[in-house]
């Protein structure tokens, strides 16, 4: 059916990473390309209690801190002792208003139309718009459904925002707890953790695996985990929540009651049990799609979903979740459903975890190269050794590179420490274009960088391999 029988080639459910970059990319093409955003700010979940949030307030926290340490270590003028919680997340409201700006400016610019409001499906081409102003119906010849996801809810227990909260709610506290109980070792409940641990407050993390992020290095997630119980956090591995009880006090307080029989006091808990599909609400029924028990949409390789002229793109589809992922599933979804030739994503995007220290990776870890049965070497190079880290006051870097044994191709990048995020970038290039341990020995990197880090990397497994 022609695409002018509809108001528009593309309609985008959310604002995110992935609809932003999927309404762009239509508007590229010449199509007519609409955004509905439900949440207070556009850019969605990432922008609005998500990625831009947790990562401002990292940074806040970390210029804190290195202040006291360099304040304590030159005799410079002490930072406050304890700073307010009203101080902190200020921040992070300036930073989230001007990144929603320049999100809307971009839709803007490029023509995109911007609806305000909460959308539902009325049939597999249409939707009802609602907002405070009234509803409205539009119709897309295509539509991608990018409204990322919400916290699980806290299990037997009411979120009140103040002693039991999701991340969604985290930057909104109007007091700083003393002491803090965080449910949850995956990759945010590791970030909170570590980022309120660096403030002096005292926090337990609770998990019922034995170990955290198991998708990483074995050796950088110890490295984290010796790095965090230095900043006030203890890890209860291996323990589940029975229930939790609320002490009206004063002062309020929660009690968390763990299987084992162990009773955690503290001022605050952050639930971070996984997150959900945003779908509830969308209709999905009147579209002829069912999400999953999560709320999560299945899609195939050209991000569409079982009806064909719908595309879903981001966390409602489930792994990676990462912003980076989500924003070229947008683009790339958007692309086949006007039938623009396009590569697929490659599988060797970078993974950052902005914990404190922060941490990144690319390619594979030693032990799935060891149950492949890979033969490989590792170099290491740690930021003591290099004249940058001793410039930035980090002594605990810890940087690795994975070779085949063979024929000496790079196989992995693993980080953990200043900067690690953007440094793990220089070994994705080499990844994706097919490079190895020859390339790191031959070539300069500028002094003194923390790049220098690969090639001491490179010569130690150089070394290693000559033997």
């Amino acid at each position: 059916m022609s695409s002018s029988l509809y108001d528009y080639d593309l309609v985008c459910l959310g604002s995110g990473p992935a609809g932003q970059r999927a309404a762009v990319q239509a508007a590229k093409l010449g199509k007519r390309a609409a955004v509905v955003e439900k949440r207070r700010i556009v850019g969605g979940v990432c922008l609005d209690t998500g990625t831009i949030p947790s990562k401002t307030l990292r940074e806040a926290v970390i210029s804190l801190s290195q202040w006291r340490q360099r304040s304590s270590r030159w005799d410079m003028p002490q930072a406050p002792k304890r700073i307010s919680a009203h101080e902190l997340f200020s921040r992070v409201e300036r930073v989230l208003s001007t990144e929603s700006a320049v999100v809307e400016d971009q839709l803007d610019r490029n023509e995109v139309t911007l609806f305000r409001g909460e959308a539902s499906f009325r049939d597999p081409h249409s939707m009802i718009v609602t907002s405070e102003t009234g509803s409205r119906t539009i119709t897309a010849a295509n539509i991608l459904i990018a409204v990322g996801s919400i916290p699980a809810p806290p299990p037997g227990v009411q979120e009140d925002g103040h002693t039991v909260v999701t991340s969604d709610r985290l930057t909104a506290l109007r007091d700083l707890p003393r002491t803090m109980t965080v449910v949850g070792a995956g990759i945010i409940g590791i970030e909170y953790a570590s980022i309120f641990g660096a403030l002096g407050i005292e926090v337990t993390l609770v998990d019922k695996r034995e170990r955290p992020l198991e998708f990483l290095d074995h050796e950088i997630v110890d490295e984290l985990i010796h790095q965090m119980r230095s900043q006030n956090v203890t890890f209860r591995s291996g323990e589940a929540v029975e229930r939790l009880d609320i002490v009206d006090g004063p002062p309020r307080r929660a009690i968390v009651h763990l299987e084992s029989g162990k009773r955690l006091v503290s001022d605050l808990v952050l639930y971070a049990i996984g997150r959900l599909g945003a779908t509830n609400g969308l209709n999905l029924e009147a579209a002829g799609l069912l999400a999953d028990v999560r709320g999560r949409l299945t899609v195939d390789n050209e991000y569409r979903t079982a009806v064909p002229h719908i595309f879903a793109a981001g966390d409602v589809i489930g792994y990676p979740s990462l912003a980076a992922t989500s924003a070229e599933q947008g683009r790339l979804a958007a692309c086949y459903a006007f039938g623009v030739p396009v590569e697929p994503m490659v599988d060797h995007f970078p993974i950052g975890i902005y914990a404190i220290p922060e941490i990144s990776m690319v390619g594979s870890p030693e032990h799935v190269l060891t149950a492949q049965k890979v033969p490989y070497e590792f170099g290491v190079a740690r930021y003591r050794e290099i004249a940058r880290g001793q410039i930035l006051g980090d002594d605990s870097g810890l940087f690795k590179m994975l070779f085949h044994r063979t024929d000496r191709r790079l196989l992995g990048v693993h980080v953990i420490g200043t900067g690690a995020t953007e440094l793990v970038h220089i070994g994705q290039a080499v990844l994706g274009l097919g490079g190895g341990l020859d390339y790191f020995l031959q070539t300069v990197f500028n002094y003194p960088t923390l790049a220098e880090c690969y090639k001491v990397a490179a010569l130690d497994a150089a070394n290693k391999l000559a033997l």
